[in-house]
């Protein structure tokens, strides 16, 4: 999952191809459990198996990941046929400040990507 992790935040899909294509390239198998694994924690969550506010205050790594497919979850519903990470969605944006939590974790990955790319061509 380390790795599946340190990949998944690595990589930035700018189009709905981009995340499919990630999804089903090489490291495919890491996408893919990074976002199963969130949206199953979050199953559990909103179906009761683990307190919300005991989930929440121990983890923050979900917000992340929701922002980084969200903009891609209405075409990825509709090619799979499916509520692709419905549980996540459901729980992120059911905190009182969902939008602005996802606004500025989005803004705050788009930064430090930004600094890694201008440190590189430095």
């Amino acid at each position: 999952m380390r790795k599946a992790r340190d990949f998944f935040f690595g990589f930035e899909p700018r189009t709905f191809e981009e995340l499919i294509a990630a999804m089903m390239g090489p490291q495919g198998g890491y996408v893919r459990m990074v976002i199963s694994y969130w949206d199953m924690a979050a199953s559990f969550v909103e179906n009761g198996a683990i307190d919300r506010k005991m989930f929440l205050d121990a983890n923050g790594e979900f917000v992340p990941v929701f922002a980084k497919i969200e903009p891609f979850l209405a075409p990825a519903r509709e090619m799979l046929g499916n509520n692709f990470a419905a549980n996540l969605e459901a729980m992120i944006m059911s905190l009182p400040d969902a939008r602005e939590r996802i606004d500025t974790t989005r803004a705050r990955m788009n930064a430090i990507r930004a600094a890694l790319a201008a440190k590189a061509t430095a």
